[in-house]
């Protein structure tokens, strides 16, 4: 077989899979279209537990002061704001510039300044080896096109005794709720989309790549591979949503 007639490596995309160098446009769309309302939508599908998730999050983390931190898919600043009391030196990256920039927005509404802007790809992060004290990323991990290479470039930017931290949605293993939840997503939530964004094919998508993401087991495997250890899962609602945390030694 050629190269050229080589088969085109695909990326899920909710339930879809489509050429891999598709998947970051058509994400980047997604998020463009509801950045706007993004944070309205979090509260609205979550009943405002995406919250206490994100407080619980930080309080993992543990930021100090003098410490660099990179926040990956850090968008509307939700995760840096929480960090950024502690006197840690945060750079907030995204991908989607829109994202970014509500982000700058809400910090300068609130008054929270010293936070660095930063508009990147997580597979390929202009960062310097070991530039990092600690590396977080909330809810954004599912949406890279290849995320065992999202995770190398984690370990690589992250300095010997380095802390990675992923809070991201899986699978809840309670019995009955996970039922419930499965037809709250797949019917309501894109309802909610519609309702609140005008855009219930978004939120169709993002309630479906929760669906196609690895479970706690599997991901905390990838983490192991990309050379992190001591790996770690936090189950919150029975594993609807998880804290994966590993340290580079």
């Amino acid at each position: 077989m050629t190269t050229s007639d080589a088969p085109s490596q695909t990326a899920s995309f909710g339930y879809e899979d489509i050429p891999a160098e598709e998947k970051v446009a058509r994400v980047g769309a997604i998020f463009s279209n509801v950045a706007r309302k993004y944070d309205v939508m979090n509260d609205a599908m979550s009943a405002g537990m995406h919250r206490l998730w994100k407080d619980r999050f930080v309080a993992c983390v543990r930021p100090r002061s003098g410490e660099a931190i990179l926040d990956m898919a850090g968008g509307t600043g939700d995760i840096a704001f929480r960090m950024a009391p502690s006197g840690a030196e945060i750079t907030v990256a995204d991908i989607n510039q829109d994202m970014l920039d509500v982000g700058i927005e809400r910090a300068e509404k609130r008054g929270i300044e010293g936070l660095s802007w930063s508009c990147q790809n997580a597979e390929t992060l202009d960062f310097a080896t070991r530039s990092f004290d600690a590396y977080t990323i909330a809810f954004g991990i599912r949406n890279v096109t290849h995320i065992d290479r999202a995770l190398a470039e984690a370990h690589r930017v992250l300095k010997f005794g380095g802390r990675f931290f992923c809070l991201e949605f899986s699978t809840t293993q309670w019995p009955g709720f996970a039922q419930v939840y499965d037809l709250y997503s797949h019917h309501v939530v894109p309802q909610i989309g519609k309702m609140i964004a005008d855009d219930a094919d978004s939120y169709r998508y993002l309630i479906e790549s929760i669906r196609r993401f690895p479970t706690m087991p599997a991901f905390a495997g990838m983490i192991r591979d990309a050379g992190f250890a001591r790996v770690k899962v936090e189950p919150i609602l029975g594993g609807l949503v998880a804290i994966h945390s590993g340290w580079k030694v």
